[in-house]
Order: structure tokens, then sequence, then C-alpha cells
């Protein structure tokens, strides 16, 4: 089995982590990896092995996690939080080495795909752009939830509910844009979900403002990993004492992350000393066919969480994934035994979902899922570093915050052949297929392996004022 994808971090910047509550006996370093970040105000990155942002998962553990996440909000018996917990962590450690016809990572998805007995009214909001499909996967187990995610995406006409910031972000605005106002006042607790909480203080921004526009009783910060410190729970307990409110905080896992004095500059030192060395030859030859597909996604279903997804497009989701995965299958190499399935930023859980019934389909394939993204991170080619290699490439999408590089992580092999797909699926929305796409990222990825695109159609509100 290999070995943690963090030590190459925590040997050179002496990063620690150490476990607190383990509710299914995975600890931070189960759950988390290590890399640098090319960000002066936070020298490491915690790169989930469960979120499938940066690094290429298993889509069934990808969204067994999230429900995992969920259900321990809607509440979990024991002997079922035990068989979860036995799940999750063995298909940790396939995902590590993957044993042939095992599914673990199936199994752990299995017993939490069905919604609970009595389903839970909830407003889940996840963070754009890392929690986009982690929020989805939370609204899915809670059964009754309404769900939002942020989004860095405005649209003319319809103005923003509110707004906060995340200060550790290299792009911090981020917007709420319901389709219809009433969506924030859904009953139950507001559910907020990202990838990690490191201070907390997003969530609580986000809380302010959302109290400020509709008081609620009760509110719930859902993580992966929680790394807070006494000092940011005690200030998200004042926060709950000021406004009145239950504020709960919920965790596949918790710890701490132990930093030295100097982290920052040893951070920023060891980016500019690794950044020099060369870089890895690009792959020559011709490049690999394109071929674009019609996935008959339904008009009607929102392709996402940006302007809200409610339980009746969950359910017309489940329906119509199995047609969509056949589709796909059929424009794939026969002899694909490695397929991934990459997002685009924020569009995480419709490729997320169609990865996971392409895997159901496929079982003899090791289908895996992973998106792009805007954070710029380190790349280093050693095993023990979780960010092994980097394609970059130009915004394709018309940003409001103007042009700039964007990156796909762990897509490209390195030195290790094992790792090469054999077929890739991109799947982006229509505002993101332009001809950046084509001569951008569409080209880097046909020098790896054929391509097969997918063009979501983009559901934007009407105008508040046309209504």
């Amino acid at each position: 089995m290999t070995g943690w994808n963090g030590a190459w971090v925590a040997e050179r910047l002496g990063i620690a982590l150490r476990d607190a509550d383990r509710p299914f006996g995975a600890g931070l370093r189960d759950l988390v990896g290590l890399a640098v970040r090319r960000n002066p105000r936070r020298a490491h990155l915690l790169v989930s092995a469960v979120l499938g942002k940066h690094v290429p998962t298993d889509p069934r553990l990808v969204h067994g996690a999230g429900l995992l996440l969920g259900r321990r909000i809607a509440g979990l018996p024991q002997p079922a939080a035990d068989a979860a917990g036995a799940a999750l962590r063995a298909a940790l450690a396939a995902e590590r080495n993957p044993p042939d016809g095992a599914r673990p990572a199936a199994r752990l998805r299995d017993m939490l795909r069905e919604a609970p007995a009595a389903p839970m009214p909830a407003l889940v909001i996840g963070y754009a752009e890392t929690a986009t499909a982690l929020g989805h996967s939370v609204a899915d187990a809670l059964g009754g939830a309404v769900y939002l995610h942020s989004t860095r995406r405005p649209v003319p006409g319809v103005p923003p509910y509110g707004g906060f910031e995340e200060e550790h972000s290299h792009a911090t605005s981020h917007l709420l844009l319901p389709a219809d106002p009433a969506l924030m006042e859904t009953a139950g607790p507001v559910v907020l979900v990202d990838d990690e909480l490191s201070t907390g203080t997003t969530a609580l921004n986000t809380i302010r403002a959302l109290h400020a526009a509709h008081p609620r009783d009760h509110y719930v910060l859902a993580s992966l990993v929680d790394v807070r410190g006494p000092q940011d729970r005690a200030r998200m307990a004042a926060l709950a004492d000021e406004l009145g409110a239950r504020i709960d905080a919920v965790a596949l896992a918790r710890g701490r992350v132990e930093l030295p004095a100097d982290v920052l500059r040893a951070g920023r030192e060891l980016v500019a000393a690794t950044a020099c060395a060369p870089a890895p030859p690009r792959p020559c030859g011709r490049a690999h066919p394109l071929v674009r597909i019609d996935l008959a996604w339904p008009q009607d279903l929102p392709e996402g969480g940006r302007h809200g997804f409610l339980p009746e497009h969950r359910r017309h989701l489940e329906a119509e994934l199995p047609a969509m995965a056949a589709r796909l299958a059929e424009t794939l190499p026969a002899a694909a035994r490695r397929v991934l399935v990459l997002g685009f930023e924020e569009l995480m859980y419709a490729p997320l979902r169609l990865a996971e019934a392409l895997a159901d389909l496929l079982p003899a394939a090791q289908v895996r899922y992973s998106t792009t993204t805007r954070s710029p991170v380190l790349a280093v080619d050693d095993p023990g570093y979780a960010i092994r290699t980097r394609l970059t490439f130009p915004a394709h999408d018309d940003p409001a915050d103007g042009p700039g590089e964007r990156y796909a992580y762990n897509v490209a092999p390195g030195g290790d052949r094992d790792r090469a797909f054999e077929a890739i699926v991109l799947v982006v929305d229509r505002a993101g297929d332009t001809p950046l796409l084509e001569k951008g990222l569409a080209a880097r990825l046909r020098e790896l392996a054929p391509v097969t695109m997918a063009v979501l159609p983009v559901r934007t509100p009407a105008r508040r004022g046309d209504r």
C-alpha cells in the first residue's frame, strides 16, 4: 500500500496533523493529504481524499462521503454508523491501493444512498467552487432539502440575495443567486457545507448575513474535516449567543493542523526553489481525437445548484442517469480501463453523478472523477505529495473577474505511467463551451488520451423585472 501523500510537505515545512474526534474511525491523515499553495496568505493546502476536486477519485467514494456527512446531520443510529465507518475505511484503503474485483466504494455509497424514512427539511448551501458537489450530496442524504451553492458567476438582471468573503481564497467574491428568493425561507435549519473548516470565518460571515435577512433558530456547519482551534470554536459559540440561535458543527473527522511560526516564509521559499526545477516534457505526437456527445440532458433539469436544486430535481436526475451514462459509454474506446470524468470549476455535481453511473455501468473499468479549478497549487511529482502534476490552461467561460490561468491536477500521469488515463470525459456547461476551451483545456487533454466532451445546458433564472 502506498504511503501518505502529505509526507513531502510535512517533512519540509514541519506541519503535523493531530486527530481529535474520529466518529467513523478515519482520521485526518486518512481523509487529507498536503500540498503547497501559491498563495501568500496560506502556505499549505489540505487535499481531500474524498472530494474529487484535486485528486481523481472513485466517484462512489466521493458521493458516499458526502452522503455520510449528510446522514450524520440527519442522525445515524450507532450500528449504522459503525457499519458506515467500516465501509469508509475500506473504501479509503482501496483508493490508495485498488484491489482487483473489490468494490468497497460502491458498498459505502449503496448503504447510504436511500433517503431517510423521514426526510429532513433544510436549506443546504455549498461553497463555490470546492464544495458544490459535496453540498449537493449532503442535501441528497437529507431527502427533503433545498440546495443552493454560492457562485462567482453573476447573472445580468438577477440581483444577489447575499454575498460573503472567503479571506484565504485567491478569488474571494461569492454570490447567492436563488431563482426564487423564497427558497431562502425553506423550513428547517440552514446547513452550510464546505470541504474543510479551518477557522470557520467564512461560515460565520454567512450566518450573520443570512440571519440579518431571515432569522433562524438553527444553523449547522458541515465539513469533511474540522481543524478549527479553541478560539475559533469559541467565536462560533459567541455568535450563537449573540443571535439567540443554535449553531452545530459536524464533520467526518476533527483535529488540528500544527504549523511552525515561520511556515509562510518557508512555504514561499519552498515554492520558489521547487518552481525552478525543469518542467517535465510534454507528450509529443499526434493529438488524440475529440468526440462531442449529446447526453440528451433534460431541458427542465438544472445543471447544478447555482440557482437552486429541489428534491424533485434530484429524483428527475436519478431517473435519467442510466441512459446518459450508457450514451457516454458508447463513445469510449473499447479497451479503455482507466477513465477520467473531468468536471469544470463550480460544475461538480453533474459530472460526479455521471461518473458514478458510468462506474456502475462499467465494472471492469477504473472510473475516476475530478474537476478543474482556479486554485494555484505547486505540483511535485512525488508519491508523498498530493498534487503530482498540473495542466495549465486559460479560463474559457468569460469570467466576470477577467481572464486568468486555470488548472487540472493529477490528470497527467507524470513519471508513473500506471496513473495514465486511457479515456477522458470532459463535462462543461454551455457558458464554458468557447473557442478558448478547444484551444486550451481540450487541447491539453487530447495530448493525453481520447476525449469525449459533453456540454450541459445552462438554466438561467428569468430577470426579476420580467416576471
